[in-house]
């Protein structure tokens, strides 16, 4: 159930973004998780800086440049592969800040996971969307920098960290939204029920219920055996975006494809083994 709600949330959040705007869909989706999770918001001691830094990247800036790389694109399969960085990104943040080491085996996921996704430039049904790769490559940047401030907020009850994320994340995004997207936000009365449910979906069936489901699923079972197998949905994501969109899957964007999911496996499944070991 988490890997399809994820995988069919990179169509939800490409279909809000085109009926209400990157900005303002990202506003309307932070406000719908703050809604639900605010009976849980709390300060909690001795947390409260890293869970509000958390809320302004991973709530706010986070969905922005993930929005905004959806408005300039037209080949979302191209973005989800490119969206796969996070897992690399994240590795390398811990090994610059935290100090982590690595070892040969983590270095040549890292090599083939940017293999994969330079592989895309290459294709001429993907090499277009340049624009928003780069954009991805950010959004996947802000993502590789929150997980190492979830690290650090272990023990705190899931709906409190997403309250603060949409508290945070709407006081982020509404300012950038009033900026530039004036009309869009005057407009949302105006939004259609099914352009408003593609919002809602991704704020309840992504954000709460897929993130709720894999922070129930850690809590039952072994990391190294629930983390690999969250490997299926950026495969879903690939697939689904193509044939809704009807965008080509290409041989060399299947190729890239391929090797930046082996080289993210590699660094998911060792990384995990290595959080079970210590």
């Amino acid at each position: 159930m988490m890997n399809i709600l994820w995988g069919l949330n990179i169509i939800a959040v490409k279909m809000g973004v085109e009926a209400a705007g990157p900005f303002t869909a990202a506003v309307l989706r932070q406000v719908i998780v703050f809604a639900i999770c605010a009976p849980a918001l709390r300060i909690v001691p001795g947390r409260m800086r890293d869970l509000l830094l958390l809320g302004v990247l991973s709530g706010g800036v986070f969905y922005a440049f993930v929005n905004w790389s959806l408005a300039v694109a037209t080949n979302v399969s191209a973005l989800a592969i490119a969206g796969q960085l996070g897992a690399p990104f994240s590795l390398i943040l811990a090994v610059i800040f935290l100090g982590e080491r690595i070892h040969i085996t983590r270095i040549i996921g890292m090599f083939l996971s940017f293999l994969g996704v330079v592989l895309l430039v290459f294709d001429p049904a993907a090499g277009k969307e340049i624009p928003g790769l780069l954009l991805t490559a950010i959004g996947s940047v802000i993502w590789a920098m929150s997980s190492l401030l979830q690290r650090r907020i272990r023990g705190v009850p899931i709906l409190t960290i997403y309250a603060w994320m949409g508290l945070m994340g709407t006081l982020v995004l509404l300012p950038i939204a009033m900026w530039q997207e004036p009309e869009m936000l005057r407009a949302v009365p105006d939004l259609r029920v099914r352009d408003m449910g593609w919002i809602v979906f991704s704020a309840i069936g992504s954000t709460i219920c897929g993130l709720g489901a894999m922070s129930w699923l850690l809590q039952r079972h072994p990391v190294t055996t629930v983390v690999p197998l969250t490997l299926a949905a950026p495969v879903i994501s690939v697939v689904v975006a193509s044939l809704y969109f009807e965008t080509p899957l290409t041989p060399i964007m299947m190729l890239g494809g391929a090797v930046a999911m082996t080289g993210v496996a590699i660094v998911t499944i060792r990384t995990a083994e290595r959080q079970k070991a210590g």
